[in-house]
Order: C-alpha cells, then structure tokens, then sequence
C-alpha cells in the first residue's frame, strides 16, 4: 500500500526524444472583433483582416500537459489617422511575448522569493506547471522587474519602510569584488531602508552622499534620527557628524568582542606551540630507563593537554561558562597562567557591555583594565585592540536603553546578499546588482501580507 511521503520523480525525466515529450492541449480564444476603437484618435475602425497568435500558458494538471492559447484576434484599419491597430491583448499578455501574464509573474516570483536559481527555476516550472520557459527568458524577465522595482524605491518603498521609523538606524558596506554596497536598516523594526550600489571603494564623500540621501527621506516625513550603529571603520564617524549633528554613534559590539576573541584564540594557538616544543625527545625503541619511561610520560601528557586546549579553546573565549566548563577550562589550563589570565581578562571585557551600568562606569571600567594590561606586555600585545579610540564609542548604547549595541539588523540584509550571490546568479554588474536588491526589499515589504495568508489559510483548514 502506497503511502504519503514517497519521493516519485517526474515522469517526463529522462525523455530524450521530442516525439516522446506531452502534447500541448490547445485552447481556441477569440478576439476577432468587427468594429473597434482607434487608440490613437478614438474613431471606430472596422476589422480590416484577423490573424493567430500562440501563446504558452500555465499547462493542463489534470491531464497533466502544457497548454497553449491560439488567440485569433482582428486587425483594424483607421481611416481617419490612416493607421493599423490591432485588438488588445495586453490583458493575457506583454506586446511581442510568447508567454502570458501568469507565467512571467509565476516564474519571476519563483526566482524573488523563493531564491531558486535561474537554471532550477525553469524546471520547476515545467515540472509544477507543465510550462517550459528557457532559463535566460527567465533572467531577462527578473531583471526588468528590478527595472520597475527600483522606480518605486524612492517613493512607496520609502512610505512603507518608514511608516513605523523606530529612530535608530544600522548602517553597514558590504564587499563583492569591484562593487561596494551600502545599506541603511532601521535597527529595531529590521526593515532595509536605503541602499546604494557603488563600483569602486567607497570614501567620505560617498557615505556623505549616502546620509544625505537618508537624511532627505527622513525630513520629508518629520521623522527624526536617534541613534546610528556602524561597524568600527573609519569611514562613517566624520560624514555622520556632517550631516546628523551630534546624534548618538554606536560602534558594533559584536565586532569589538570578535577581534578580541580572534586575537585571545591566537594566544591560545601560541600557547599550544609552547607545549609542543617542551616535549622531549625520544630514542627509538621502547624506554628502558627511568629517565626515559619519564621522558615518555611527558610527552604523552603534553600531547594530551595540547589536544584538550585546541578541542575546548572556545572556553576561553565563551561569554558564560558552566560548572562543568569551568572546571574543564582549570584542567586543561594546567600550567598556563598566561591562557587562565586571558580568561579572565575576557570576563572583563564582557563586563564592559553589561546593560546594567552606564557609559561612564564602563569607561572607568576600561581604564582600569588598560591600566592592568599595561603591566603585563605580553598579554597587552594580544589585546592592543581594547586601547583603539573608537572602543569608547562601543559603549555610547549604555546610557540610551533604546540603542542597540549591535548592526545585526543590517548583517541580516547582507547575508540574505550573499546567498543570493551563490545561488541565484554569478555574472554580476553594477545595474544587476542594484535591480536585484530592489526586488528583494520589496519581497521583503510583502512578507506581512504572505504570513497573513498562511495563517487564514490555516484557519479555514482547522475549521
């Protein structure tokens, strides 16, 4: 007995004959009319000669075939303008296209968003709805969509992106070979707000340019700027001064502790290269003596010791630690002083971003940490990072409870980028980029609407 769940392929795989491939199921449409109206002049013109057109539509599930519209419609003559003209078909489908609205608007969702790739795409289609499209038609079709969403990204976008403004703002640069792409994300609602494709590095009079643009979309609803979270680059701390006044920066603390973290791993692998060159060396052959079965022992202890630091050297780095981790971490650290003094210097770190203080305490909290690394140079030289000046602009989201600490909400953006980058096309312009970014904010301003469905949907289901 057959039951749900089974994976069944497509009975049309493997089909290498044309002869052998579902006849489409034709469907006769008329629009053969006798008398129409000239759209030039407005003059009823009467049918001069009638002609076919072939259109392929969403094919026939029940008996499983494409299906295609022979559409007879009538070509007339205006004898005042002394022009032809055909019926209007720009209902079923664009002027020259072989395909009607449906599929175009199937395929170019199927690509937006859901992220399948153009190659994939054109099997879905065909494997879904018994239409093939050539995955360049499909292409082609995408990218005039990001024509027209990006006409629209200066005025609706805009009114729906700002419509519930939280005040704060993440702004980040993403990097992809030639190109830099600059993005502005509301930093509590996570809606992409603004976003600029450049083709070279950008500098300060770009990002300028960048904020001015966002400080003229907020002007012109009365929305005011609260606060501006970046990464700790150099770009944006004097064109934000520009063009925001005073309003509050924040530097990403994810991207402080990271580097942190990056170089305290470092000093563990330094660590882990000092056990390795105080194992002794051994003769070949089985130890004999006392100093050798020694000998033995200790090398097999530092062996063990280094694999045990390299398995667990994310405790020495973890936020919080249980018991038991704890206890692992003292094991293994045995004879380590310098990897335990790091661990502890990382709990201080940590503690600089506790919600609980305020900016000044966290900042006496920092000098007095860079004054106790300063006695210890060795270990100073790992954590050079934690005496940058902008670290002090980590700490600005302490004293505002509204200010987030970190750019995720601008990340997120990025990283939806990136896996469009791997999956959906490789060969990348400046005008692709851009077209594609537009399309995918606007998937993301329709994405309330599809959850709304689903859950009617599930309604009407459990009813």
């Amino acid at each position: 007995m057959c039951s749900p769940g089974a994976y069944r392929p497509d009975p049309t795989e493997g089909i290498t004959a044309i002869a052998d491939l579902p006849q489409p199921e034709i469907v006769p449409y008329s629009r053969n009319d006798k008398r129409n109206v000239c759209p030039r002049c407005g003059h009823g013109a009467y049918r001069d000669k009638q002609s076919q057109r072939t259109l392929h539509d969403l094919g026939n599930l029940d008996l499983w075939c494409p299906r295609d519209l022979v559409v007879t419609y009538s070509q007339h003559y205006c004898t005042k303008c002394r022009k032809y003209f055909n019926a209007d078909l720009s209902d079923l489908a664009p002027p020259g296209s072989h395909y009607t609205h449906r599929v175009i608007d199937l395929a170019v969702r199927l690509v937006v968003e859901d992220g399948v790739p153009y190659r994939p795409a054109s099997w879905h289609l065909w494997r879904d709805h018994r239409v093939f499209v050539p995955f360049a038609t499909i292409q082609n079709w995408v990218e005039a969509g990001g024509k027209k969403a990006q006409a629209r990204m200066a005025t609706d976008f805009l009114d729906w992106a700002l419509a519930d403004f939280s005040g704060y703002v993440a702004a980040d640069a993403l990097y992809d070979g030639p190109f830099c792409i600059l993005s502005a994300v509301d930093n509590r609602c996570y809606k992409r707000i603004l976003y600029d494709v450049l083709d070279h590095d950008p500098t300060h009079d770009d990002i300028r340019v960048f904020l001015r643009r966002l400080h003229t979309a907020l002007s012109a609803r009365n929305l005011t700027l609260c606060g501006v979270t970046t990464d700790g680059s150099a770009l944006y701390p004097v064109p934000l001064a520009e063009v925001f006044g005073d309003v509050p920066h924040q530097i990403c603390t994810f991207h402080i502790v990271a580097e942190v973290s990056k170089a305290v791993v470092g000093a563990v692998a330094s660590a882990r290269k000092g056990l390795a060159a105080q194992r002794p060396t051994l003769r070949r052959g089985r130890p004999s003596t006392p100093a050798a079965k020694q000998a033995a022992r200790t090398k097999k202890r530092l062996e063990a010791q280094r694999a045990a630091l390299f398995t667990h050297r994310y405790l020495v780095v973890q936020r919080r630690l249980s018991k038991t981790e704890r206890k692992t971490l003292w094991r293994i650290t045995h004879g380590l002083p310098q990897v335990r003094t790091l661990r502890v210097l990382m709990e201080q770190v940590y503690a600089l971003f506790d919600r609980r203080c305020r900016t000044q305490t966290a900042l006496d909290k920092l000098a007095k940490l860079r004054r106790r690394l300063l006695r210890f140079p060795q270990v100073g030289e790992t954590l050079k990072k934690l005496f940058s000046p902008t670290l002090d602009k980590a700490l600005t989201f302490l004293d505002d409870k509204l200010l987030p600490s970190t750019s995720n909400a601008v990340e997120r953006g990025n990283r939806r980028y990136r896996k469009m980058q791997k999956q959906v096309y490789r060969v990348r312009t400046q005008a692709q980029i851009s077209a594609r970014l537009a399309l995918d904010m606007w998937r993301e301003a329709q994405g309330a609407g599809r959850h709304q469905t689903l859950h009617t949907l599930h309604e009407a289901r459990a009813a």
